[in-house]
């Protein structure tokens, strides 16, 4: 099973817990797993984190198509199933549109052509004025966690080791 990233997990990474400049071991993790075939993300959530023009954007730029597929047949198919489902639903039309504008809905279209997880932050709302990712997981039956379950579930350790200029223990 491998893990798919929505942007706010990079997002969320940079701006609070995980900062690039504070935090590496987070960001080297996403690497190694990113090379170990578990975990990813999508060209189009590369594309709204470079859009950015900040470090997180050069970090995303640095890691190419490796990390940040580019759409394949298997995704493209499974578009119909997951524009079918949302357009069924009982969303605002804008709320439709929005959805089918964004990287949410080839994120989930791609989770279900290649039978990944979804890891978001955002929780499933009964609101009809934006269509949640894990929304559209329930009704999908795609698998939706949030970056602390992927963290515990694929027991990564961020630990504190010596540095030149800091105590020692």
């Amino acid at each position: 099973m491998a893990y798919l990233l929505d942007a706010n997990v990079f997002i969320q990474a940079k701006n609070l817990h995980y900062g690039l400049d504070f935090c590496p071991a987070f960001w080297n993790w996403l690497i190694v797993n990113n090379n170990n075939q578990k975990v990813f993300s999508i060209e189009k959530v590369g594309d709204e984190l470079e859009a950015g023009n900040d470090e997180l954007a050069e970090w995303t730029g640095e890691q190419g198509s490796n990390f940040f597929l580019k759409p394949d047949s298997a995704m493209l198919s499974a578009l119909g199933k997951v524009s079918t489902w949302a357009t069924a639903q009982n969303y605002d039309p804008a709320a439709i549109n929005t959805f089918f504008q964004v990287a949410d809905y080839y994120l989930v279209a791609f989770a279900i052509g290649h039978k990944h997880t979804i890891v978001t932050h955002e929780i499933a709302s009964p609101s009809i004025k934006k269509i949640k990712i894990p929304n559209a997981c329930i009704g999908l039956d795609v698998k939706c966690i949030t970056p602390y379950e992927m963290l515990r579930k694929e027991r990564a350790r961020f630990v504190l080791g010596t540095h030149s200029g800091s105590p020692a223990p």
